[in-house]
């Protein structure tokens, strides 16, 4: 089918040329609830993606038209809009929740992107559906440029995650654990499908439903499973091993989520649905980032096991599918070596070596120890270990500061330069690459912070800057050296919570 993707700058009619009818809207109605986002007052442009906005063929000037702001606030949409909110369930913290679904986000529609690339079109904070459970429907401008800011950062540490387009706000306060204006984020994903949308039908016991649901899946996203034997058990398989990878690529830049419920987990292997979530600073394996999280079932240390324990509800639904406990089981044991060849992948590459070796791993977790046994800034650590000639050097110097047990590392540092000997490094090649790999610029708390007080007060340069500074997350940006320090103290105060 030929799709047109132009924006045309001609007001809300050009929306028509950029919305097309979701895909999702052929489901049957019992997937979802047709209804219109409720507008919210005299709404305004906070910020836009570039990069995203290039690459839907939109220009960012346009984001300033009244008419384009309302599309994007839901307040005004073309007349092949589908908007929907889709049902679903899942577990939450470890319990079943029953039914739950787009409480407060609402699928308009899919767009086409420059490389062909179809994707749903959702707005988040649009206003209440028929799934709010007594919420109101809203988000919070803090927490939508959160949301905005890392979906963005994420694609640029290149780890799989939904899309930010742009933010719209207004003045029409809704109260969390103080009165807040709201916003709506623009979001942008091939499918927002979770584990939970599979989970809903099973526990419902209505299985028709979930062929469906499977079938759909299949078609649009994993065709190659239809030349299986059990087209099925291939879908969970190949699940199986995105997520565990997913889970390792989240390790491997100390993301942590937060609250990795069965509805937030998604059936593509992207990072969805950023709420309370968080990057290592001080390294503290069981750092928990979710202050509603008192138990750590969501720690930094528990989320591969936690996307294990994920997998096996996604597994328990889908086993009317499969047909046989043995042959969900088999899809389901491809988690544990896909996480462990991941891991091991991205250490290497973290750590500069182009071979593989036995000692690799317990060297690996050595320097992993002394982060911990130091609380060494995760990111600096690494950043830091990338520039260290093959010999001591001056270079050294700055690793060793973020350490409080010098003699430890560099006792850790005879070790790694043995390692980097035996495979003959080429000290210029191996920090050209580690660079690459270990990010100078992460979406620390504080920085977050910093863009969200100055836009509460309608100033919304620092999203902008930092929006810029983290779509090149490995460069160094010598202008912008100051995003790239330990936090100050003040930021050890922050919390993030469900209600992010």
């Amino acid at each position: 089918m030929s799709v047109s993707n132009d924006f045309i700058p001609d007001g809300i009619s050009s929306i028509e040329h950029f919305l097309q009818i979701s895909q999702f809207a052929n489901l049957p109605p019992s997937f979802f609830t047709h209804l219109r986002p409720t507008p919210l007052p005299e709404p305004y442009l906070v910020s836009v993606s570039p990069s995203q906005a290039e690459a839907l063929n939109i220009k960012v000037e346009q984001f300033n038209q009244r008419e384009v702001v309302a599309f994007f606030t839901g307040n005004q949409l073309p007349a092949n809009a589908t908007p929907l909110a889709t049902v679903y369930s899942g577990h939450q913290f470890g319990v079943w929740a029953g039914q739950l679904g787009d409480g407060r986000a609402i699928l308009l529609g899919d767009t086409v992107s420059k490389d062909l690339q179809r994707l749903e079109v959702q707005l988040k904070g649009a206003g209440p559906t028929p799934y709010s459970r007594s919420g109101d429907g809203r988000a919070v401008l803090r927490s939508s440029i959160r949301e905005f800011l890392c979906s963005e950062a994420m694609h640029a540490l290149g780890i799989p995650t939904s899309r930010a387009l742009c933010i719209t706000g207004s003045d029409h306060y809704v109260f969390r654990e103080a009165p807040e204006t709201t916003a709506v984020v623009t979001r942008l994903a091939p499918s927002f499908i979770r584990f939970g949308s599979f989970e809903h039908w099973y526990y419902h016991r209505r299985h028709d439903e979930l062929k469906v649901l499977a079938d759909f899946v299949i078609d649009g996203y994993y065709p190659e499973c239809k030349e299986d034997k059990n087209p099925y058990q291939s879908l969970l398989t190949i699940v199986t091993r995105k997520t565990a990878e997913l889970m390792a690529l989240w390790q491997s830049v100390g993301f942590m989520h937060g609250v990795m419920n069965t509805d937030n987990m998604s059936i593509l292997g992207l990072t969805l649905d950023y709420g309370p979530f968080g990057f290592m600073e001080a390294f503290d394996e069981a750092h928990i980032c979710n202050h509603t999280d008192q138990q750590g079932r969501y720690s930094y240390k528990m989320q591969p096991s936690v996307g294990n324990w994920n997998m096996h509800a996604l597994g328990q639904a889908m086993l009317p599918l499969i047909g046989t406990v043995e042959d969900t089981q088999a899809a389901l044991s491809v988690y544990a070596s896909s996480f462990t060849d991941k891991w091991a992948s991205l250490m290497r590459a973290k750590l500069g070596f182009t071979t593989s070796h036995e000692t690799d791993k317990q060297l690996a977790d050595d320097f992993f120890a002394l982060l911990q046994a130091n609380h060494a800034d995760f990111t600096l650590s690494f950043r830091n270990l990338s520039h260290l000639e093959n010999d001591i050097s001056t270079k050294d110097i700055a690793l060793l500061d973020l350490f409080i047990d010098r003699e430890a590392l560099k006792a850790w540092l005879e070790r790694y330069r043995a390692r980097l000997k035996l495979e003959s490094s080429n000290a210029a090649i191996r920090q050209t690459a580690m660079l690459a790999t270990n990010p100078k610029y992460i979406l620390r708390n504080y920085l977050a912070q910093n863009a969200i007080e100055k836009a509460q007060n309608k100033d919304f340069s620092e999203i902008t800057t930092l929006l810029s500074v983290l779509k090149n997350p490995f460069d160094e940006q010598p202008d912008n050296e100051a995003y790239s320090i330990l936090p100050p103290d003040w930021a050890k105060t922050l919390e993030v919570s469900c209600s992010s």
